[in-house]
């Protein structure tokens, strides 16, 4: 679907930059320095683009783009995901490490060593392209990594990849990875802040584009962000070949390095880093990356709850057999974010960026999203030490609810003990009308589903 012009209709929503006025259908016209020298924002090419995404037809097919009934649905709207997780390292990044070393090694870097410091989905594509092209690469982790991300990147990468495992924190491995770069003159593979690497991400967006229907075109486009890589590929490619300013960009609240970043008007480094949604925990955006996303506003960047995802998480496990890593739910869970109000009636593409999730996580995702939801809480309760207390408390509890947890010290020398109680339920307002019953029952009670320290220590 080749789109030399764009038609665009009063709908936009979340651009800061609106491609309609006063209800008027504007037609777009590829600006004139773009058409002649094909350039995006991202400082690549749509004929690099473009060439890039024929050769990777050599390793994997495109990813599916597919309309989601059950979101659908659920929204009104017409919820497209691309499918990044079906991608053979069920992540986007393979398009990345694929180009660059494509373009190294035409460029006369067949001899050398490949070198890549990553602990998740960088070190598996990484891995996955050093085999294809038979080339040795040496892949440096933590000494904190799972060992099933260890035995992932070791069985892409086969006998073709080397692990060393270096550093307690990521810092401490990426530094001992420079240094080995500069002793064997070998060369660095960037997760996000290079520009082959930026052209291959943009491969998702060409696509895309190839895949929507004719008659389709996309209200919103939603990207997860974590160094910058998809985001200042696809938007490069999108707005600028085509004229897009749709766009809705994705952190975890506990990682907003590019909301803070155009807060600020340039890249700036995290003091703090929640490292929960590991695939997009990145304390600084890349250079190259935030100076093609420079010119959105803040506004555009859509913070979502770690809990929150962890909902999404486990509802696409259950309702549509999807497995997601946290980065990979970043767009969907912004979609309830929004909420059916913004997006009813829309065409909303959301691109789903990976699937790699170690299900040693599972208890911890469906914790949290149990206590998000709000069908779970847990609580201190003081309790008289007498006979028949406990029976009197479990009276209190409704026909919804159910015990999850339930830790109970007796002191002799005391009137009243504490009880530490985890209440599950089936629907989050059969909490108010127990709290009813807990009050007029004269129970001593304090709530710490949302003490972050308390919880942190007891649940």
């Amino acid at each position: 679907m080749v789109v030399p012009k764009f038609v665009a209709t009063e709908r936009s929503f979340v651009s800061a930059v609106s491609l309609w006025h006063s209800g008027t259908i504007l037609e777009i016209q590829w600006m004139a320095d773009v058409t002649k020298a094909g350039l995006t924002r991202a400082g690549v090419t749509k004929a690099g683009v473009d060439e890039a995404r024929v050769a990777m037809r050599e390793i994997f097919p495109e990813t599916p783009l597919q309309m989601n009934e059950h979101l659908s649905r659920r929204y009104g709207a017409e919820i497209w995901l691309k499918r990044e997780d079906l991608s053979p390292v069920r992540s986007y990044k393979i398009r990345g490490a694929f180009n660059f070393l494509r373009k190294a090694i035409a460029s006369g870097a067949k001899g050398k060593t490949f070198v890549c410091a990553s602990a998740g989905n960088h070190a598996q594509g990484f891995a996955f392209v050093c085999r294809h092209f038979e080339v040795p690469g040496v892949v440096f982790m933590p000494v904190t990594t799972p060992q099933q991300k260890i035995d992932k990147t070791r069985m892409f990468g086969g006998p073709f990849i080397t692990i060393r495992l270096i550093g307690d924190i990521f810092d401490q491995c990426y530094a001992a990875a420079r240094a080995h770069v500069e002793e064997i003159g070998g060369v660095m593979v960037p997760p996000f802040d290079d520009a082959d690497i930026i052209e291959g991400q943009a491969t998702v967006a060409a696509e895309l584009l190839e895949q929507l229907p004719d008659d389709v075109t996309p209200d919103l486009v939603i990207l997860p962000v974590g160094g910058g890589g998809l985001s200042s590929g696809t938007t490069g490619y999108l707005r600028d070949i085509v004229a897009r300013d749709d766009f809705l960009f994705t952190e975890p609240e506990g990682a907003p390095s590019l909301k803070k970043s155009l807060e600020a008007g340039e890249p700036i480094t995290l003091a703090k880093l929640d490292n929960f949604v590991d695939g997009a925990a990145v304390a600084r955006i890349g250079d190259l990356n935030f100076e093609a996303l420079k010119g959105f506003s803040p506004d555009q960047v859509l913070l979502v709850p770690e809990n929150a995802i962890c909902v999404t998480i486990t509802e696409m496990l259950n309702v549509e057999g999807v497995v997601l890593e946290p980065a990979g739910a970043l767009s969907i869970t912004a979609l309830e974010m929004l909420g059916r109000e913004k997006l009813a009636g829309k065409t909303v593409v959301c691109v789903v960026s990976g699937g790699n999730f170690d299900f040693e996580r599972l208890p911890d995702v469906k914790e949290r999203a149990m206590r998000y939801s709000g069908v779970k809480k847990y609580f201190v309760l003081r309790l008289a030490q007498r006979p028949g207390a406990l029976r009197d408390f479990l009276n209190l509890l409704g026909p919804e609810d159910d015990i999850a947890r339930f830790e109970y010290l007796k002191k002799s020398a005391r009137n009243f003990g504490s009880i530490l109680i985890g209440i599950e339920t089936a629907r989050p307002e059969n909490f108010a009308s127990l709290l009813e019953r807990f009050d007029a029952a004269g129970m001593g009670y304090q709530d710490i589903t949302e003490n972050e320290i308390l919880a942190n220590l007891v649940i």
